[in-house]
Parts: C-alpha cells; structure tokens; sequence
C-alpha cells in the first residue's frame, strides 16, 4: 500500500515501493541496435543504474471546476492547453502526478567521464522512468476502477507547454519535501529523472506523439496524425515540446 503525504490536513498518496527492471534486450531496442549484437556489454550498466535508482511517485485526485475554450480550472489552477482541454471533455475527475527516480543516478552522470557509459545510464534511466510510470498508471487504474486511462506531461507539446508545471505542481503542494523533486527558475524539473503530468480517463488511448510531427525520436509511442491534429485545432508548429523520453 501506498505511504501518504500530508498536506495540510489532506494526505496524499506517495508510492515508494515500485520496482523497476531494465533487460539488455529493451535496452537494445531502444538503442535501435541490431539483434544480433553482443548484448553482454549493456548488463554491467544496467546493473549499476539499477543499484542507484530510487523511483517515488506522488499523485492527488482533483474535480474540474470549470471548463474553458482552452483550458480548464482544476481546484483554483487553470491549466491552459487546447489539447488538454479537448481530452477532458468529458471527464470530471484527473490524477496530478510527479515521478522520480532519485538523485544518484543523475550524480553518477556528472561524476563520469566515460561518454559511452553516460549514454548507457541515460537511456537506463529513461526506460526505468517509463517503467515506473506504468505502474503508478497500474495503481491508479486498480485503486479508482479505471478501465482506461490516458496522461499529458507538460513540455511534451508546445500547446502545453513547460511554463504549466507551475500550477500542477501547486495542485500537489510541497512536491520537494514529498518526494524530492523540485521545480528550477526555468521550470525543468530536479533530479533530472523526474516526470509530471496528469492522468485521466479516456474511451480511446491517447499519445501526444499522436500530434507531434517530429521524426527522430527514441520515446515516439505512436504515429504522427495530421488528421487528428486538425481535430485538435492544432498545427504542426504548435505541437512540438521538449518531449519526455519514456
């Protein structure tokens, strides 16, 4: 069962028992290597990023107060987006959420001179993020009796952009003392290995890669739609973020 985070006299959610796993064959594939390389040589830092990954989760549930051409007000915080604001058309209930994996592995990067290695650590860390959010995604699903769920990040489309971390965060509270994770000056979030977002119930799976154009991209989840970024009302140049490397 989850710990809980109090603030004020609401407690919320802290998931700190999330086991992540990373084998040498996701790594691969991610590294768009070929299957018949020797993959031997991906375990030893598999087995160090592994040793110094930490993954917390923090999450609340919030009620939409009020729904506006392109944005929407959840408990007093507008959060403004056209894309975010058609996925919640009808729904009335979403799940802020900040993930991380802890400081160390971040600090053995910086520690580090070997490049390679540091691109191994990288990509490990972007995969055990990925695994951990599906599994608070599996917690929520089974704690609330949610068939389907769908999650925006901010800074994944520059229709959300990295500027509405300020109002999610402020709808989780003191994020830093919960689980660590601090906001800077710019808005990018510390440890690096760290993802907000929101979750919420959807009919049909939704992936902001649906709506971004960009081609090389190791986290892409799904095709890019030009029909359905017309349905958004978006264009291609408005869509494209800093991406989340799940």
């Amino acid at each position: 069962l989850p710990s809980t985070f109090s603030r004020g006299t609401k407690p919320m959610p802290i998931i700190d028992n999330i086991k992540v796993s990373v084998s040498p064959d996701q790594l691969r594939k991610r590294l768009r290597m070929e299957k018949d390389n020797d993959l031997s040589e991906l375990q030893s830092p598999i087995d160090v990023a592994v040793k110094l990954i930490k993954p917390r989760a923090l999450y609340d549930v919030h009620y939409i107060e009020e729904k506006k051409e392109d944005a929407v007000i959840v408990t007093g915080r507008q959060l403004k987006s056209r894309v975010l604001r058609k996925n919640l058309d009808q729904v009335e209930r979403v799940f802020p959420f900040v993930i991380t994996l802890g400081p160390e592995l971040g600090e053995k990067q910086a520690a580090g001179s070997d490049l390679l290695e540091n691109f191994y650590l990288d990509t490990i860390g972007n995969a055990a993020l990925n695994s951990a959010r599906k599994h608070l995604e599996r917690h929520l699903k089974s704690q609330f009796a949610l068939e389907k769920i769908s999650f925006m990040a901010p800074g994944s489309l520059a229709d959300w952009p990295i500027e509405e971390q300020a109002p999610l965060f402020k709808l989780l509270g003191d994020v830093e003392t919960a689980i660590g994770v601090k906001l800077t000056d710019s808005l990018l979030m510390l440890p690096a290995k760290s993802i907000s977002g929101i979750y919420f119930p959807t009919e049909a799976s939704f992936f902001s890669c649906q709506l971004c154009p960009r081609e090389r991209c190791e986290s892409r989840k799904a095709k890019y739609s030009p029909k359905l970024a017309e349905a958004y009302g978006i264009s291609g140049s408005e869509v494209q973020g800093s991406g989340f490397k799940g």
